[in-house]
This record gives structure tokens, sequence and C-alpha cells, in this order.
């Protein structure tokens, strides 16, 4: 698949062959939605808890004698029918963590950037620099690049322009920068279109081809 390969004023300067292996395979639904719900339970931290019976403070006297009252037998103020009591079935700490081989998330990668291309969501710039870290120059690159819709921005590296580019993006609301080596799947499909340099796209050549 060959695309266009922009500079930052949204002007036509050459053209790049995209490598078939990435961004003309077979897609697979079903194998990015379980990268996708591997990806969002991961992310869940599973510290939710409530206090059962035995962990409420207060309770330790019978609230009244076995027999005699005309009431209900109770043994605890601190039963889950009582306010203020414990509960019961209620969410406890747990690990929420899902396992996928190494070579499925990479297939699922594959799936989802030959999705975005076949959409025409894939924007090729030569170089991502800007003079000085400005929101509003990488708004009006982005404006002339990709227009109307919100971007994720792939960089190769951390280097001194990576820190220009990511203070000039920070506070675009419907942007995002993001490392070349950490693409995943929901950011992916975050956003409208996928913008990166060249470099980027070396990057992304040396784990998915």
């Amino acid at each position: 698949m060959k695309v266009d390969v922009f500079n930052m004023m949204g002007e036509k300067v050459s053209s790049v062959e995209l490598p078939a292996e990435i961004f003309e395979t077979q897609i697979n639904k079903d194998l990015m939605h379980q990268a996708f719900l591997m990806q969002m339970a991961n992310a869940r931290l599973g510290t939710h808890k409530t206090k059962t019976r035995s962990e409420v403070s207060g309770g330790g006297r019978k609230p009244w004698k076995q027999k005699g009252t005309g009431r209900a037998r109770q043994g605890s103020t601190r039963s889950a029918q009582w306010v203020g009591g414990g509960k019961i079935h209620t969410p406890r700490p747990r690990k929420y963590t899902m396992h996928m081989p190494r070579q499925m998330r990479r297939n699922a990668l594959r799936s989802a950037l030959s999705s975005k291309a076949s959409e025409a969501g894939v924007v090729v710039v030569d170089e991502l620099t800007l003079p000085e870290p400005k929101t509003r120059l990488m708004a009006q690159a982005l404006n002339r690049l990709v227009g109307d819709a919100s971007a994720l921005i792939l960089v190769p590296e951390k280097d001194t322009n990576y820190d220009v580019v990511s203070r000039s993006t920070n506070n675009l609301p419907d942007a995002k920068i993001l490392m070349a080596s950490y693409l995943n799947i929901r950011d992916l499909f975050q956003y409208d279109k996928l913008v990166m340099p060249l470099k980027a796209l070396d990057v992304l050549k040396t784990y998915l081809v």
C-alpha cells in the first residue's frame, strides 16, 4: 500500500510503501476484541473492598436475650440486616489480570493497523519537528494534516525533539503522543487518525514485520 508523505505544513513531499505484513493483513475482529479486553482488564487495580460482619467495629454484645422478648433472635448489631452492619457477597480485592501470547498480541495490532489503513486513517510525515514547544504550533500542524479529526501521534524515541512535541501536544484534547514501541489497541481505536513520521514507521517494522 503506497501512501503520501507530508511535511508539517501539510504539503506532499514524497510517497512511501507501507509494509503489507503490517498494513494489509487479514483483519481479525475477534482477536482485536480479545486484545482490547486484556488491556482493559490489566488496567484495573482490583482494590475494591467492603467490610464483612467480622471487620465492622462494634457489635460485641448480644442485643437482647435469646428468648422471652417476642422479637426475632439476634446475635450482633453488626449482622448484614442491621444498619451499620457488615456486607454480604460484595466486592473483595482480586486480580483481573489476563494473559495473551505475544504473537497473538502482535497479530491483533497488525489487524488494527490494517483496519486503520483501509479507512485512510494513517498519515505519514517526513519529520515531526517544531521550532519551539507551543500548543498553537502543534494545533496548526494537526489541522493541516488531519483536519478536525482526533489524532494519535507516534514518535520513534525519546529525545530533545520528543520533549518539544510532547509539551506542544499535552493541552490538545483530541490528540495524544505515544512512543511507537508502546502502540496498543485501545489508543489506536480511540483516535480517528494515526500520525507517524518515517522513523516511527521503522520502529514498527522492527517488531511487527
